[in-house]
């Protein structure tokens, strides 16, 4: 796969598609560009006459691991500008889902040249959805620092993994210094304590104002308590213009994902396999 470096960091990428206005396309969590689901609603974008970038965020499949900025989504955000500067890229279409939609929402409010339309759904918010980030993502690399050193990294299982697919990353983790990497962990984990007018995490409401593109949001599923609906129409609120729909899934899509995920049916419902019913109203959106 193409790699472009960004900020001392390889980052792994690839286009789909021969012609057409591009989309970034981002998925969630720390999950890599290759999760199931995601690659069908690349290719359904790419059947409606657009090219999609597929890239593999820092942290995130066989990528160089980097620790540094505001919040991780603020780190993504500031490596997806260089990534997008370097291909000569932009201005382009953002999209992403849960985390992903995050890291397109903050993009578009930092980089706003780059961004021509912005389409986000699974947003994450509310007290759980924050809390829930916090402590499956930043609090257990703190704790091996602290319990074992910058060596306890390399047994945190989502470390190994990036090691994994990407050796490299061994050296990178071990030349961490313990008290910096504390320090940003500890930056990164307060973005995803809930804070009064931040209603996605480690995001003041007042940067929503410099979000001025055609915006489309699918919202959260009814009882969704990762991605709240309420917190959709609040940023639906916040994005002025920006058009809210309801989900082309189940309302409780998620719900059921999780539960078969944590089953062991990973093969059976994937947590992303449904992504691929926001094509068609995704491209008719673009279309308008």
């Amino acid at each position: 796969m193409p790699v472009v470096e960004v900020n001392g960091g390889n980052v792994v990428y690839e286009i789909l598609g021969e012609s057409g206005d591009l989309i970034v396309l981002t998925p969630g969590g720390r999950f890599s560009k290759d999760v199931p689901g995601l690659r069908p609603l690349a290719e359904a974008l790419v059947g409606g006459g657009y090219r999609v970038l597929l890239w593999d965020r820092p942290n995130c499949g066989a990528s160089d691991v980097q620790f540094y900025g505001q919040s991780e989504s603020h780190m993504r955000a500031e490596t997806l500008h260089g990534l997008l500067t370097v291909l000569g890229a932009g201005p382009c279409i953002i999209a992403g889902g849960s985390g992903g939609a995050r890291d397109s929402m903050l993009t578009t409010m930092l980089y706003p040249e780059l961004v021509t339309k912005l389409v986000v759904w699974n947003i994450v918010g509310g007290v759980y959805g924050m809390y829930q980030l916090g402590a499956f993502y930043v609090l257990p690399s703190i704790q091996a620092v602290r319990w074992s050193g910058i060596e306890g990294l390399l047994k945190v299982p989502e470390w190994r993994e990036r090691i994994e697919q990407n050796p490299n990353n061994k050296q990178r983790i071990l030349s961490l210094d313990a008290d910096a990497f504390l320090k940003v962990m500890l930056r990164w984990l307060n973005a995803f304590v809930p804070k009064p007018g931040q209603t996605i995490p480690g995001v003041d409401d007042e940067m929503f104002d410099r979000i001025r593109v055609p915006t489309l949001i699918i919202r959260g599923g009814e009882n969704d308590w990762d991605h709240p609906k309420r917190t959709s129409l609040e940023v639906s609120c916040l994005i002025k213009g920006s058009h809210l729909i309801d989900p082309p899934w189940p309302e409780d899509a998620w719900e059921r994902a999780a539960e078969a995920r944590a089953a062991g049916k990973v093969d059976h419902f994937n947590m992303f396999d449904t992504w691929v019913l926001a094509a068609p109203p995704i491209l008719e959106f673009l279309e308008r």
